[in-house]
C-alpha cells in the first residue's frame, strides 16, 4: 500500500498493511509549511518524508474578518515591537460599543497567543454579534500546488472550528466557563447564532471544494472538568453531527479533535458520526485508557494519537520505545488505528533530544506496526 491508500483504509476502519503512521501538524508534504524551512528540522522532516504517512493540514484562503465573518467591520490595528515579540492590539466599534483583543507572536515560537480576549463578559458577546455577518468566501488557488506535493505520500485535512469553539474563544478560558453555567441561556443563543454561520460557511467551503478529511476543533471545551457532560450532549453532539453530515454529503471524511478528559463523552462523540477521533491523551492528561478507548468506540471510528508530545520532548529512548509499543498493543488489532503524537513541537530550533525521540518514534512504530 501507500501512504494514501494505508490512511484512507485505517480511517474507514480496516485493516492496512502496517498502522499509518502520523506526525500531526509536522508536516512532510507541504514545501510552504514553516517546519520544511527551518534548518533545525531540516533532517526530521527528511526521515518524515520517506518513513511516513502524511496528513497534509491544508486549508484554502478565506476572506474572514472577525467572528467567522467576512464583513469589513470597523477594526484599528496597532502593532509594537519589543525585544523578540511582536504585540498587536485590535480595537473593533460596533452599534454597541467598542472591543478589544490583543495578542503577542514569539519569533522563535510557532503559535499566537491571546493575551486579552474580546469579550470580557456576556454583555461583549451582545456587541461582537452586533457586527453583521457576510458569508466567507474561498480562495482554492493554492490547492493544486498542495494535492501535486502530497499525491501519493498522504491525505490532505481541512480544520474547521464548530460554534462551541467560536463562542469559548471569544473569553478568557474562565470567563467562559463562568458564563456557560450561570448565564447558559445566553451562552446557548450565543451557540445557534454562530452554528448558523459555520454551517454557511461550511457549505460555501464544501461547494467550492473538497479535501479528504476534516478536523473539527472546539467539543473539548465541554469536556469535565471544565463542563458537566450534559453541556456536551447539548452544545457538541447536535451541532457537530449536523458539521458531520454535510462533509459526507460530499464524500469526505471528518475527525474530531478533542483533548482532556473524554471518558465520560466518548459514547457522544462517537454519536456525532465523526469517522475518527484525535489524539486520546493517555492519563493523567486524559481520563482514559488507549485499550479502553478502542473497546468502546474503536467498531464506529477511526482512533489517532495517544503518543504524548512532552514525551517526545523529553522522554528517554527506552521510554519512547515502550510507549510506541504500548499503543500498538492497545489499538493494532483490527485496524482502524492510526499512531500519532498528540501535538507537535512549535518551537526553533529544534532540540536534539526532541529530535532523537521523533526518530526512535517513527522506527519502532514501524518495527512493530506490520499487520
Amino acid at each position: 500500500m501507500n501512504s494514501r491508500q494505508r490512511l484512507l483504509t485505517a480511517l474507514a476502519g480496516g485493516v492496512p498493511d502496517r498502522v499509518p503512521i502520523s506526525t500531526y501538524e509536522l508536516v512532510g508534504y507541504n514545501s510552504l509549511a514553516w517546519e520544511n524551512r527551518a534548518p533545525s528540522y531540516a533532517r526530521l522532516m527528511a526521515t518524515i518524508r520517506a518513513q511516513t504517512d502524511c496528513i497534509c493540514m491544508w486549508n484554502p484562503a478565506s476572506d474572514e474578518t472577525f467572528l467567522a465573518s467576512s464583513y469589513p467591520g470597523d477594526i484599528v490595528v496597532e502593532e509594537r515591537r519589543k525585544g523578540a515579540s511582536t504585540t498587536t492590539r485590535r480595537t473593533l466599534s460596533t452599534v454597541l460599543g467598542t472591543l478589544a483583543q490583543t495578542t503577542r507572536v514569539s519569533d522563535d515560537v510557532h503559535t499566537v497567543w491571546q493575551v486579552e480576549h474580546w469579550c470580557k463578559r456576556p454583555q461583549d458577546v451582545d456587541r461582537a454579534l452586533s457586527v453583521p455577518y457576510r458569508p466567507l468566501e474561498y480562495d482554492w488557488s493554492d490547492f493544486a500546488r498542495v494535492r501535486d506535493e502530497v499525491g501519493e505520500h498522504g491525505i490532505i485535512m481541512a480544520s474547521l472550528a464548530d460554534p462551541l469553539c467560536l463562542a469559548a474563544e471569544l473569553m478568557a478560558f474562565g470567563d467562559f466557563t463562568v458564563w456557560a453555567m450561570t448565564e447558559t441561556e445566553h451562552f446557548a443563543r450565543t451557540i445557534a447564532i454562530l452554528h448558523e454561520r459555520v454551517m454557511e460557511n461550511l457549505r460555501r467551503m464544501l461547494g467550492a471544494g473538497v479535501v479528504d478529511l476534516y478536523r473539527i476543533c472546539g467539543p473539548e471545551y465541554a469536556t469535565p472538568p471544565f463542563l458537566p457532560p450534559r453541556f456536551f450532549a447539548r452544545f457538541v453532539v447536535p451541532y457537530v453531527a449536523e458539521m458531520v453530515e454535510l462533509i459526507h454529503g460530499y464524500g469526505a471524511r471528518a475527525r474530531l479533535h478533542c483533548h482532556g478528559r473524554i471518558g465520560q463523552v466518548l459514547e457522544m462523540i462517537a454519536d456525532t458520526g465523526a469517522d475518527a477521533l484525535d489524539p486520546c491523551e493517555p492519563p493523567p492528561d486524559g481520563d482514559i485508557a488507549l485499550a479502553e478507548v478502542k473497546r468502546r468506540v474503536g467498531g464506529r471510528m477511526a482512533i489517532f494519537g495517544n503518543l504524548e508530545l512532552k514525551l517526545l520532548e523529553h522522554g528517554t529512548p527506552e521510554e519512547v520505545r515502550e510507549a510506541v509499543q504500548g499503543c500498538m498493543r492497545a489499538a493494532k488489532a483490527g485496524g482502524g488505528y492510526v499512531i500519532m503524537p498528540t501535538a507537535a513541537p512549535i518551537n526553533e530550533p529544534l532540540s536534539p533530544q526532541t529530535e532523537r525521540n521523533y526518530h526512535i518514534f517513527i522506527e519502532t512504530a514501524l518495527e512493530c506496526g506490520q499487520y
